[in-house]
């Protein structure tokens, strides 16, 4: 199982949000690459970056920052989302080093890109759903959709992404513990991998998430834990190597 490292991008700086919220953020370095660099060298295996200006812009805008990191990291594999809202955008990252782009809000809204992407970049699109009750969230988490987030992850899955993250809303930020229940739920209604996002707090939560992972989960996502020391990641990921 990824234990992956979160560099929340805003303003060509490392910050936290809390539930998605820009205005309710945390800086955490002026130097987005050096933060990489610390992940890195505790042993993380893949990086998690969002551009949260491009999020809410609806086209990149922390892409510099982006492309500094893959290029002092070749060889480890970066995942990015945000913003990411046309083909021409894909290709860019990819080819800047960036191994899955991840859509959101332009997945749910435009299922069929999502076919068109698979087909053309082939292994390296990944879906983000963020979810409250069993029901998509997008827009930055201001929307609620009708939309069943087991339904639109068996979707997705046919038309050949990736994998599937899945975020629970109601814990991202909060350092209120993961909800592995609703995650191994997601996990189990598909076959492709599925990468728990929001709410780790503790190594206990990673342990949690381990145990279910022989039903589908593949990794999660840490933010505010490692940043503010709750979780070590180099112990978190000793610990995980010594599992296997």
């Amino acid at each position: 199982m990824l234990l992956i490292p979160a560099i929340d991008l805003k303003e060509g700086k490392c910050v936290r949000l809390r539930q998605g919220r820009m205005e309710d953020d945390t800086v955490f370095s002026d130097d987005p690459v050096a933060v990489a660099r610390r992940w890195v060298d505790a042993g993380a295996r893949r990086l998690h970056l969002v551009d949260l200006d491009g999020a809410f812009a609806g086209e990149p805008r922390n892409a510099d920052v982006v492309h500094a990191i893959c290029e002092a990291f070749p060889e480890l594999p970066v995942q990015i989302g945000g913003g990411i809202r046309s083909e021409k955008t894909i290709e860019t990252y990819l080819d800047a080093g960036v191994r899955y782009v991840i859509l959101g809000s332009k997945a749910v809204a435009e299922p069929h890109f999502v076919s068109e992407v698979c087909l053309a970049y082939q292994g390296h699109i990944i879906v983000g759903l963020d979810a409250k009750n069993g029901k998509v969230a997008t827009d930055g988490w201001s929307k609620l959709s009708r939309h069943d987030v087991i339904d639109m992850a068996q979707h997705f899955e046919e038309d050949g992404v990736e994998s599937i993250i899945y975020t629970d809303i109601s814990r991202d930020g909060m350092m209120q513990g993961v909800n592995v229940d609703s995650t191994a739920k997601l996990a189990g209604s598909v076959k492709i991998p599925v990468i728990a996002s929001g709410g780790v707090t503790s190594i206990d939560d990673i342990k949690a998430l381990y145990a279910k992972s022989g039903e589908g989960i593949s990794g999660t996502i840490l933010g505010r834990s490692i940043y503010e020391g709750t979780v070590d990641l180099a112990e978190a990921q000793a610990w995980l190597d010594a599992q296997d």
